[in-house]
């Protein structure tokens, strides 16, 4: 026998005893929250000052990037640990080493890349410039429990390089691997449509084949060689290590290791990669007698710190007439409006727009980090920057790690376009795909039948084979945006689309490349393409300012509550250290295996055509 239902009005009761329960739970929450945010900016407000005589610690937190990612922020509050200790800006980066170089009160840089997970070369390659104007006056001592390669290559700069004994240095090389679908596609009888302008336009090759073409395989290797290059010949000329030294370390390192007893600190000082090999204790007795304080102690001071000291006590001069505008374009680029970490095409363009009427912008700087995405938005930004630059401002390209197919769309047509050796740009050429399941549905007994008024009607439902005509109307618009692709950058480089052509079709430069090739105009960083830009409004007394999308007053709250309680954790010791070779999970591999596919889902061209370039590293 069954138990009664309760009635109607008590279960209608219930639930909203059960909704208001829960909005009690939730508003407990968020005042602790509250109170929480409170208690840390009491303690985070009170900023330790700048030593009379001491260092500079420079501890980067997680990945290094031009912009940080946009993280919903009660997502942030519920998980702590979003974007605030897992992103650092490079410009912050370089700022706190600038100042610090011409501060008199910071007599030495302590380097600690232990927290810091990566980020592209080229953003190694920036901070590295910033790093060596530091040694010219003041000495730098990097200290880690253990180096992965790019945490190696800002501590190379260092003028001295400590080591703990049961760390090591592993430098692996560049590679670029990936899965291939065509044979599981097969199995799975989906048909995928393919289009694409430019032989070397790899993003669709996974759906394609079960290895890599030549032609890719050919273009990535040249890649890749050229940005190894760089990156052995700076190591070895930072430590002065005879040629062929680095090649040497990574080609024979099971070698090298059994001759060194299995000891990779030893390994790596007898290699001349470090200079000495110590415990911590060890290295804070050495810091302690080397680095000045008031007591017996070391002093220094944080970079989130110092660059609180700093921007209080140097005169902005927010009121001066004469400001250079830095806007960072990071991440896909995508239709519409879009969070910081992505580029909306709408977005972009509005910020533009804003910037344009404001009187006080006599030049813009357009810090690129992208490898493309939607044809369309590429378009409305470039569109947006053209009239900027008719209208008398100047605009400026400063590419990050990647400026390459719809971000070298945008860049085409400025005024001046600069990158560094190891930036990677280029990947001028188009693609569209288009799958349809109609022969894998078959094999479940399911059809599609009906009728339509013209030949295309069905032409995108993806359970009916794509017929001849739609995918030549879809070749024709693929081949369209590749002709205007090469028409805008010819126009924009003084050349024609046939001599375009030659270096494009997909194909992908490091910066080096690029130079010689006539795709961008000098070789220089962010602070290169700022005196560029002030030259060509003929400015020398400026401000620079980086606009950029405005939050909402709910956000910009909740915001702050996370930023208070993320630097409270982070001063109380108990921000995440780095330093495992080995990812934590599986989701790294199902990112990698899995991440053409989830391209396709989240980029939104209405048109379905792309300018992008998914094997550039970034």
């Amino acid at each position: 026998m069954t138990d009664k239902k309760p009635g109607i009005f008590k279960r209608i009761f219930s639930f909203i005893g059960n909704i208001l329960t829960g909005v009690r739970y939730l508003f407990s929450f968020v005042i602790l929250v509250f109170f929480v945010s409170i208690l840390a900016g009491t303690f985070g407000d009170a900023v330790p000052p700048v030593p009379e005589k001491g260092a500079l610690y420079l501890a980067p937190q997680g990945v290094l990037v031009d912009q940080k990612t946009y993280t919903d922020p009660l997502n942030q509050i519920f998980s702590q640990t979003g974007q605030q200790d897992s992103e650092t800006l490079v410009r912050d980066v370089i700022e706190a080493i600038d100042a610090a170089r011409d501060d008199p009160r910071i007599t030495h840089l302590l380097l600690d890349t232990d927290y810091m997970a990566g980020g592209g070369l080229s953003k190694l390659e920036e901070i590295g410039f910033a790093l060596q104007r530091f040694k010219t006056e003041k000495p730098i001592i990097a200290v880690g429990d253990y180096y992965s390669q790019s945490q190696y290559f800002l501590a190379a700069h260092a003028n001295e390089i400590i080591l703990n004994p049961l760390g090591g240095v592993i430098i692996n090389g560049f590679s670029s691997y990936r899965s291939y679908f065509k044979e599981a596609l097969d199995k799975l009888d989906i048909t995928v449509n393919v289009f694409r302008a430019g032989q070397y336009k790899s993003a669709v090759e996974p759906l394609m084949g079960n290895s890599m073409s030549p032609q890719v395989r050919e273009e990535t290797r040249i890649l890749l060689d050229d940005l190894w290059s760089f990156y052995s010949s700076e190591i070895e000329d930072l430590r002065s290590l005879e040629t062929g030294t680095i090649d040497n370390y990574t080609n024979n390192l099971h070698l090298a290791l059994a001759e060194n007893g299995g000891d990779t600190a030893l390994l790596a000082k007898n290699a001349g990669l470090i200079d000495t090999i110590a415990t911590r204790t060890e290295i804070n007795d050495y810091l302690n007698d080397t680095i000045p304080g008031e007591t017996d102690e070391f002093d220094s001071i944080d970079m989130v710190s110092y660059l609180k000291n700093i921007r209080v006590s140097v005169n902005q001069n927010p009121e001066n007439e004469n400001q250079i505008a830095v806007v960072v374009a990071s991440g896909s680029i995508m239709d519409g409006q879009q969070p910081e970490g992505s580029i909306g095409g709408d977005t972009l363009a509005g910020i533009f727009s804003d910037l344009r009427e404001d009187e006080k912008v006599k030049a813009i700087v357009l810090r690129i980090d992208s490898g493309g995405g939607s044809a369309f938005a590429s378009e409305i930004i470039r569109d947006s920057i053209n009239v900027t630059r008719a209208e008398g401002v100047p605009v400026v390209v400063s590419m990050g790690s990647v400026a390459a197919s719809g971000g070298y769309w945008i860049a085409a047509e400025t005024d001046r376009v600069l990158a560094m050796s190891t930036s990677i740009t280029g990947s001028i050429g188009v693609w569209g795909v288009i799958p349809t399941i109609d022969r894998s549905l078959a094999k479940l007994g399911v059809y599609s039948d009906g009728v339509g008024t013209n030949d295309i009607s069905s032409m995108m439902q993806i359970d009916r084979p794509l017929s001849k005509p739609a995918q030549a109307i879809i070749q024709s618009g693929v081949d369209n945006i590749y002709t205007r692709f090469l028409a805008l950058v010819a126009a924009g480089r003084d050349s024609t689309p046939d001599e375009i052509h030659e270096i494009a079709q997909g194909r992908v430069w490091t910066g080096t490349q690029a130079l010689d090739n006539g795709l961008i105009d000098e070789i220089g960083d962010l602070k290169d393409a700022i005196d560029v830009a002030a030259m060509l409004a003929g400015i020398q007394d400026y401000t620079v300012d980086y606009p950029r999308k405005e939050m909402t007053p709910f956000e910009t709250l909740i915001t702050e509550i996370n930023n208070n309680v993320a630097n409270f954790l982070g001063s109380i010791g108990l921000a995440p250290k780095l330093g495992s070779i080995i990812p934590k999970s599986l989701h790294y591999y199902t990112n990698k295996i899995f991440e053409p596919i989830r391209m396709m889902e989240t980029l939104n061209d209405p048109k379905g055509v792309y300018l992008y370039c998914d094997q550039c590293p970034s």
